[in-house]
């Protein structure tokens, strides 16, 4: 494990598990205006260049699912965010809860990063979960993400925050600029659930109640939802996109059917953007009437998505 150090003005130490990955880039500039002194650890430092200019930044080169890294990298920390999720997963296999990605990033590391936090005597965890998550929600995806949750929670002494976002926007994201992609390749948008209703929420909303979470006294806000102000059906907002890009798009919803086969077929494609778990994700509810937290009020997509896509 090797690290490459920023200067060490800041007194507080924050672990950001998934730092390097849209919402993690987003929370670790924040943290560090915010006065802290961040460690990141990843597998490959290229994925996190942009970072390094951060004053108060420590990048570890570290695999955090390797036995002994996480009680190395919790160690002197007065707090800790894991961010880490994956979207995709081979299925379950006969006699297991669920695929193997989802087993390793949602469930493993979750109670291993808590025993580690338990062992150093960290007190503050923070743990991004999903909207929806519950032991019997549809999809593997999100009943991992409730495992995960309690994972979390099981380590005494140690004070955990979980937040479940909505889907997530903001410049670089995988969501809309996803939609905005295919407008330019694609005369006619074809979408699978189209009926699915969500509440998007913006990133940068995201990181503000992540940060003020960590400046609570207690330290122990419960299961916090976060979702933006406005419900969409998925198909309107693939129109919505599409007009904010300029591009006047036919937007064709499939039925219930034609949806789980269009999952089906994409979940044997290179880096599939659908499959049949995430199918069934998009059959759970995605909103919630929980108001947001700390008194931020969040954005609307019309609010800032229109500036970052017209510069695609």
């Amino acid at each position: 494990m090797t690290r490459k150090t920023g200067d060490r003005l800041n007194s507080r130490r924050l672990l950001i598990l998934g730092g390097t990955g849209f919402i993690g880039r987003h929370l670790v500039a924040g943290a560090v205006r915010r006065g802290w002194k961040v460690t990141v650890p990843t597998r490959r430092r290229e994925r996190a260049k942009a970072l390094t200019v951060l004053p108060t930044l420590e990048l570890v080169e570290a695999d955090v699912h390797a036995p002994g890294v996480l009680e190395g990298l919790v160690a002197g920390c007065d707090a800790v965010v894991n961010l880490v999720g994956v979207l995709h997963s081979r299925p379950a296999a006969p006699g297991a809860a669920y695929g193997p990605a989802y087993a390793r990033a949602h469930v493993d590391l979750p109670a291993r990063l808590a025993a580690a936090c338990g062992g150093a005597g960290v007190r503050r965890l923070v743990q991004m979960s999903a909207l929806g998550a519950a032991a019997d929600a549809p999809s593997e995806y999100l009943r991992s993400r409730a495992a995960g949750e309690a994972a979390a929670r099981a380590v005494k002494g140690l004070a955990v925050t979980v937040f479940r976002p909505s889907v997530v926007f903001g410049p670089e994201d995988r969501f809309l600029n996803l939609f905005a992609g295919l407008s330019s390749l694609l005369p006619v948008l074809v979408v699978a659930c189209p009926d699915a209703r969500l509440q998007p929420v913006y990133v940068g909303d995201v990181v503000e109640a992540l940060l003020d979470a960590l400046e609570q006294p207690t330290g122990n806000g419960g299961t916090i939802d976060l979702c933006g102000p406005e419900v969409w059906r998925l198909d309107a907002l693939v129109r919505r996109v599409c007009r904010m890009k300029r591009r006047w798009r036919l937007v064709i919803g499939l039925p219930d059917g034609l949806s789980w086969l269009m999952a089906f077929l994409l979940e044997f494609t290179p880096g599939p953007v659908m499959t049949r778990d995430n199918y069934r994700s998009l059959k759970a509810e995605g909103t919630s009437d929980a108001p947001f937290p700390y008194g931020i009020r969040p954005c609307r997509i019309e609010d800032t998505a229109p500036a970052w896509l017209d510069r695609g």
